[in-house]
Formats: C-alpha cells, structure tokens, sequence
C-alpha cells in the first residue's frame, strides 16, 4: 500500500484517515502506566465489541465530553439520568449494555486501584511489567487469563478477543507487522 509520507504501516490502518493514522503512529502499542489513559483505552475498547477500531475512534473526542473526560469518579457515579441522557448522545456509540458495562466497570476498575495501588500495577503484574512482542493474534493465554479475572471481578464486555486489543492498544502486547516502520522484535 502506497502511503502519503512513504512510510510503510500495518495493513490495519486506513490512509485515509488521518486520525486512524495519527493513533497507528503515535500511541497504538506503547506502553501505558497512566490510570486515567488505561481507564480511557479499557472504556473505548469495551464499547469497540462488534464494531470496528476505527468506529470507536472517529467518536472518541465526543465520548470523552460526554464522560465527563474520563473522570474515574464522575462515571462511577453515573445514576440512571445521566446513562438515559448517554444513550441520546448521537456522537457516541448509544449501546444501552454498553453504557450500563461502562458504568459498572468504572467502579470495578476503582476497585482494582484500591487492591493494587493502581490500575496499572494490576495490568502489568500479568508479564512482570515486561512487554510482550506478537503479532497475527486475535487472543491469547495472557488475554485470555486478563479476561477471566476481570469477568470475575464482575466486568462486561471483556471477553477476551476485547482483552488483547486493549493490550495492544496499552502497549502491554506490542503488534506492529512486519515491514511496518514501528515494528520491533
């Protein structure tokens, strides 16, 4: 494929989309330690169940507004109004399950943080804080093990195919294809 600045990508990314392009390049498989971006990534991965990346993406500057800029507390604290009033947003993905799971993992997530310190320190005790290097996976023993804990813990919409993109997109399974201009081994 034939890129505008001759850099060579991962088949996924669409040229056509600049903000498609702009995550590709500057933050899909970096590691992320910061509980605000891994509570930010996990919401948008959950609402992506069934659709497309790119999908979720093109909405992410409305779901941030209409989450209250991700603020852990102020999701937590969603009550019935406020999921009715994101179920009419137009600029998000209005899945009432979504909206619900959103809400519910919110508080599973600030739970996880007062076990473990932080939600990162959660995440990355799966591999010893390592980055794991792969690619042409769709899940995995480590999402699929990541899955099963959050689904006990009480998590929608973590299954385990949902699971490894979020830990792609944090940086925790490093992805990019061969002959991508980010690949790393």
């Amino acid at each position: 494929m034939e890129w505008k600045d001759g850099k060579t990508r991962c088949k996924w990314a669409n040229p056509e989309n600049d903000t498609y392009v702009h995550y590709h390049d500057e933050e899909w498989g970096i590691p992320v330690y910061d509980d605000h971006k891994l509570f930010e990534m996990l919401i948008l991965e959950c609402f992506q169940a069934g659709l497309s990346w790119e999908c979720v993406l093109n909405k992410r500057e409305a779901f941030r507004k209409a989450f209250d800029g991700f603020d852990l507390e102020k999701v937590c604290a969603y009550d019935e109004t406020k999921r009715n009033e994101l179920c009419q947003d137009s600029g998000i993905i209005r899945n009432r399950l979504k909206i619900r799971a959103a809400v519910n993992n919110a508080c599973i997530f600030r739970e996880i943080r007062q076990e473990y310190g932080s939600f990162s320190a959660y995440l990355w005790h799966w591999t010893d804080g390592k980055v794991i290097y792969e690619n042409d996976k769709v899940s995995s023993p480590l999402s699929d093990k990541v899955s099963v804990d959050l689904q006990k813990r009480g998590m929608k919409f973590v299954g385990t195919v949902i699971i490894y993109s979020y830990l792609q997109a944090v940086g925790v399974i490093y992805s990019h294809e061969p002959g991508c201009f980010l690949e790393r081994r």
